[in-house]
C-alpha cells in the first residue's frame, strides 16, 4: 500500500547515478592554497601581497614566521592544516574539539569556531595563537592535552545520513552547480566517530529538465560526490544498493508522514515527495544515505565504547 501510495503522489522524478566521481583534487598554486586557507580560516580571501597574507596566517597561527621559500612555507601551513599523514590535522583537532563541545561540526572559518567554542564552554573568547587556543579548548573539552584520535580502517560501502544545505529546485538549478550536503546523523566504526554530523560535502548538478506540457515531468540528475569525515578528509561517495535499502527503510518506517524526504524505488530513481506542480523542488533539509566508495584510513574521535 505504501509503495501505491507513494507511486501516486510523486509528480517529479529526482535522478541519482550510483557511480562515485574522484574526490576534489588538491590545491595545487601558492595562490589556490594560500586562498583555500583564508577562507577555511577568515571565511574569506585575504587582499594584499602574497608574503603578507602569509605572514598573517602564520603570526595567527603560530605567532611566529617560518624559514624558507614562499612555497615551502605555504605547503607546510596547508600540510597542518588539512593532512593526516602522520599525525591529526589542525582540522581534525577543530572538529574533533567542536563535536565534544555540542555533538555537531560547523561549516564556519576557524577563527569564528575558536571563538564560539570558547564563548560557550569557557564564557569568553581565549588569547593567544590558534594553536594556543585549541590546546586550550582540548585541555577544557576533553580534560586532557591529548585528543583522543585514532587512525582506523573504515570499510567501502559505509552508510552516511545526509541533509540537502540549501533547496534544489528544477526551475533556477542548471548543470555544473554545486549541491552543498552535510552528515545527518554521527557515524561511528568500531567506537570511533569517523563521520560527525554537520561535516560538510557536495554533489553536481549533471542534467536538468524542467516540467513540460502532455505531462512530461521535471527531472535534476546528481552526483553526490564526495563529505568530508571528522579528520577532514573528503571522502569519495555515491548512492549504491545499501544506500537505497537503507533509505527504503528508513521511508517505510516514517510512512506517509515523511514530510520533506526523498523516496527511492527499485532502479535507483528518487522522487520528490512534496513538489510544486510537476517542478521538481526538494527543500534544505531533505535526507538521504550515500555510501562510501572505497575503503579509507581515517582518524576518528574515541567514543564510550571504544577501547
Amino acid at each position: 500500500m505504501l509503495r501505491k501510495f507513494i507511486s501516486v503522489l510523486l509528480c517529479a522524478v529526482l535522478l541519482v547515478t550510483s557511480v562515485g566521481i574522484a574526490a576534489a583534487a588538491v590545491p595545487e598554486t601558492v595562490q589556490d592554497k594560500l586562498q583555500l586557507i583564508e577562507q577555511d580560516t577568515y571565511g574569506m580571501e585575504q587582499t594584499g601581497a602574497l608574503l603578507e597574507r602569509l605572514n598573517k596566517l602564520e603570526k595567527d597561527y603560530d605567532g611566529t614566521h617560518r624559514d624558507g621559500s614562499l612555497m615551502a612555507r605555504v605547503d607546510a601551513l596547508y600540510a597542518e592544516l588539512y593532512e593526516n599523514e602522520t599525525k591529526p590535522s589542525i582540522m581534525a583537532e577543530m572538529n574533533a574539539i567542536e563535536w565534544n563541545i555540542g555533538h555537531e561540526v560547523s561549516m564556519k572559518p576557524v577563527q569564528k569556531r575558536l571563538t564560539e567554542m570558547e564563548t560557550g564552554l569557557m564564557g569568553k573568547s581565549g588569547e593567544g595563537t590558534f594553536r594556543q587556543r585549541i590546546a586550550a579548548l582540548t585541555k577544557a573539552s576533553f580534560g586532557t592535552e591529548a585528543l583522543p584520535l585514532g587512525r582506523i580502517p573504515v570499510p567501502a560501502n559505509t552508510l552516511i545520513k545526509i541533509a540537502l544545505v540549501d533547496e534544489v529546485n528544477a526551475k533556477d538549478i542548471k548543470v555544473g552547480d554545486v549541491v552543498h550536503i552535510k552528515a545527518a546523523d554521527d557515524v561511528v566504526v568500531d567506537g570511533y566517530l569517523l563521520f560527525a554530523k554537520g561535516e560538510p560535502g557536495e554533489g553536481v548538478v549533471t542534467e536538468v529538465r524542467q516540467a513540460r506540457n502532455f505531462g512530461r515531468d521535471a527531472k535534476v540528475e546528481i552526483d553526490f560526490k564526495r563529505v568530508k569525515s571528522i579528520d577532514g578528509t573528503e571522502v569519495d561517495t555515491f548512492i549504491g544498493d545499501e544506500a537505497k535499502e537503507e533509505y527504503a527503510s528508513y521511508a517505510k518506517a516514517a510512512g506517509a508522514g515523511l514530510a520533506g524526504a526523498l523516496l527511492l524505488g527499485p532502479i535507483g530513481v528518487v522522487g520528490a515527495a512534496f513538489v510544486k506542480g510537476k517542478n521538481v523542488k526538494l527543500p534544505a533539509g531533505t535526507e538521504l544515505y550515500i555510501q562510501t566508495q572505497k575503503d579509507e584510513m581515517l582518524y576518528g574521535v574515541a567514543t564510550t565504547g571504544a577501547e
